[in-house]
């Protein structure tokens, strides 16, 4: 019973093992890549707020979360998003190709989220940082990339990341 039970957790790590890597390779694979200047270049929530990434950075590491309304995966994720946000986590997220400002702003209303967005709606704010995959999540601090990742991420993964980029 104990052998039966030893080799049952040697194989489950081993298997926990292999996916933690397969999923480091793919976020390695599919890292967006920051456009030259992204730090200081002002976007525009649909608020009208003019916001700069190196700014936002300063002080606490900044979570942009770029979705789309479409996303099947970011049904999942955007209300953790909204979550630290309403927590006082640092958040900006990028709505890719989502609609025209007032359908994306209805869209938001309907479904409770009240955080910052900047609307691309033509996708090409998303085409200059290389974003292929939806939801994709990158963390900056002090105007640095400091950790990506796409696809499902849970609340405390994200909070993890954000953790990490201000104490590193």
């Amino acid at each position: 019973m104990v052998n039966k039970l030893r080799r049952w957790l040697r194989e489950g790590l081993i298997l926990l093992s292999l996916l933690a890597g397969m999923m480091w390779l793919m976020d390695a694979w599919r890292a967006p890549q920051a456009p030259v200047a992204f730090d200081s270049t002002p976007l525009y929530t649909l608020d009208g707020e003019r916001v700069i990434l190196a700014a936002l950075s300063e002080e606490e590491p900044l979570l942009i979360y770029f979705w789309a309304t479409w996303c099947g995966v970011c049904r999942y994720t955007t209300p953790d998003v909204a979550r630290l946000q309403a927590q006082g986590k640092n958040v900006l997220t990028i709505a890719l190709r989502s609609g025209d400002e007032p359908t994306l702003t209805h869209w938001l209303a309907r479904k409770g989220f009240s955080f910052p967005v900047v609307n691309d709606a033509s996708g090409a704010l998303s085409r200059r940082w290389d974003i292929s995959v939806t939801p994709t999540l990158i963390v900056v601090s002090k105007g640095e990339v400091v950790s990506t990742t796409s696809g499902w991420t849970s609340y405390w993964g994200m909070l993890l990341r954000l953790w990490w980029a201000k104490v590193s």
